[in-house]
């Protein structure tokens, strides 16, 4: 017998070791919205299991250990608004500690001059600096305007959603450094797209989510604390609870769905070693990876159309660990501004109780286009160099120096969240919570208060939780 002929006759075939789960629900992503789907349906009585690509949990945060630094790769700030995260938080017994803010922080402004600042507002000319208030005031006028569960509805939802944010904020005025301060607080530090490729209402969309503008130019408010332990933490936590019902290593390759004309719906997932059996599907990931699933039969044509408008931006989160928060001693708190360098951001990120000192730094759209055409060590030259204008030249050496390139990651594929192109938002929006038949969709990239935040994933995973609680409760009852 040739061994062509063994491996035939002892090799098991792949229905023989297919694993088949019956479940209520089947979850397709176990990142902070999925798991708090399951975690709420299974807290309601329903059954549930978490199918993940990856071999870990967390999707978009991940506290990970690099050359024996901790380091968080992904999310990690909470905010005061956030209170589905902060209860969430309070439920696994989660602790959260102030992020170091004490002392002076740095500008650099169109002349690549470093100016040490207190206060909120960066230190700029009168002009620019009245312009500037005066573009923060109009925002937070039409940012009252503006249902975040409904930004289509905004009196001037057309109008602004068929102009990008960058031509708006030049229509508005003319001081071109008021302008790019204005827009970085936008494209750098949220949709991580030039202000160009996005439109002022999902600007306007996006300070909503926060309450206001005034909240996103703020760092002490939006970046306020931050969880001992890391972020992902709070996702293993969830995965604890459900056990087994997480299934690592497992994409999800088809959705087979049906909807009965009596009401009732089933779905089966298939996944590598997996298949999944049950009533309701949660897609809980971005919507970029929806085309990474076949569906049978396939979506409606809104829902094709849609998600070729929904996309991701870039960024390169710099981590930097260095022997001691050198920074402190000079009377810098960490934190640096530019709309004009290569790193836009930085901030101290030391972690609680550490002694060594950290700092991240973020570098968005094109100008991590432009690190990313560089050799490994120019680009790590480059960036430490910008770094090292707003903190001094003990930046150059670090201990530990990494990267998070979320752009690269096979099963998320850019970063933070997913925006809408011009007049996709009013376009699409108001559809991109609908459910084609027994399949759902729940990520933060879809939630309306905390959108594009871990708050906004805890808030959609409870929202579709609710729904298909409800729906679970009235096919049992259509059933008998």
């Amino acid at each position: 017998m040739n061994m062509i002929h063994f491996m035939q006759r002892h090799s098991p075939r792949r229905e023989d070791i297919m694993r088949i789960i019956e479940s209520d629900v089947v979850v397709v992503g176990a990142g902070p919205s999925g798991l708090t789907a399951a975690r709420e349906l299974r807290k309601a009585g329903h059954s549930v299991t978490v199918l993940e690509a990856r071999g870990r949990v967390g999707g978009r945060t991940h506290t990970d250990v690099i050359d024996g630094a901790v380091l968080e790769v992904g999310g990690q700030w909470v905010s005061p608004d956030q209170t589905a995260l902060i209860g969430l938080l309070d439920e696994l017994g989660l602790q959260t500690y102030s992020r170091y803010r004490e002392g002076e922080s740095v500008y650099i402004g169109a002349d690549g001059e470093a100016v040490r600042y207190t206060g909120d507002m960066f230190p700029v000319g009168r002009r620019t600096g009245a312009e500037m208030a005066r573009l923060i005031e109009e925002l937070d006028r039409l940012t009252a305007l503006m249902d975040p569960k409904a930004p289509w509805e905004h009196p001037q939802a057309r109008e602004l959603d068929t102009i990008s944010f960058h031509h708006w904020l030049r229509q508005q005025s003319d001081d071109e450094e008021a302008c790019n301060n204005i827009g970085l607080f936008i494209a750098g530090g949220m949709l991580t797209k030039p202000a160009h490729a996005f439109s002022a209402l999902q600007a306007v969309l996006m300070a909503a989510s926060a309450g206001s503008f005034s909240h996103l130019v703020d760092e002490d408010f939006i970046l306020d604390k931050r969880v001992v332990g890391g972020m992902q933490s709070v996702s293993e936590r969830m995965a604890a609870e459900l056990g087994d019902d997480v299934v690592l290593n497992s994409p999800v390759r088809t959705l087979r769905w049906s909807e009965g004309t009596d009401g009732t719906t089933s779905v089966t997932a298939l996944a590598e070693d997996v298949t999944v059996h049950a009533r309701y599907a949660i897609m809980a990931v971005p919507p970029n990876l929806y085309s990474r699933v076949s569906y049978e039969p396939p979506l409606p044509r809104r829902q094709h159309q849609m998600h070729q408008h929904q996309s991701l931006g870039l960024v390169i989160k710099v981590h930097a660990v260095y022997p001691t928060p050198f920074w402190r001693e000079d009377g810098l708190s960490g934190t640096g501004f530019s709309a004009g360098s290569i790193v836009q951001e930085v901030y101290d990120n030391t972690n609680h109780q550490d002694s060594r000192g950290t700092l991240v730094a973020f570098i968005s759209d094109e100008k991590a286009d432009a690190m990313f055409e560089l050799s490994e060590e120019d680009r790590r030259r480059q960036i430490l160099k910008s770094i090292a204008a707003f903190l001094g030249p003990k930046a150059l050496e670090p201990e530990v120096f990494y990267l998070s390139d979320w752009g690269s990651e096979e099963w998320t594929r850019g970063a933070y969240a997913a925006s809408y192109d011009l007049g996709g938002l009013t376009r699409y929006g108001k559809h991109q919570l609908t459910p084609v038949g027994p399949i759902h969709w729940s990520s933060s990239d879809l939630a309306a208060e905390g959108y594009q935040h871990v708050d906004g994933a805890v808030r959609m995973g409870q929202f579709t939780a609710r729904n298909i609680a409800t729906a679970l409760t009235k096919q049992r009852a259509l059933i008998g």
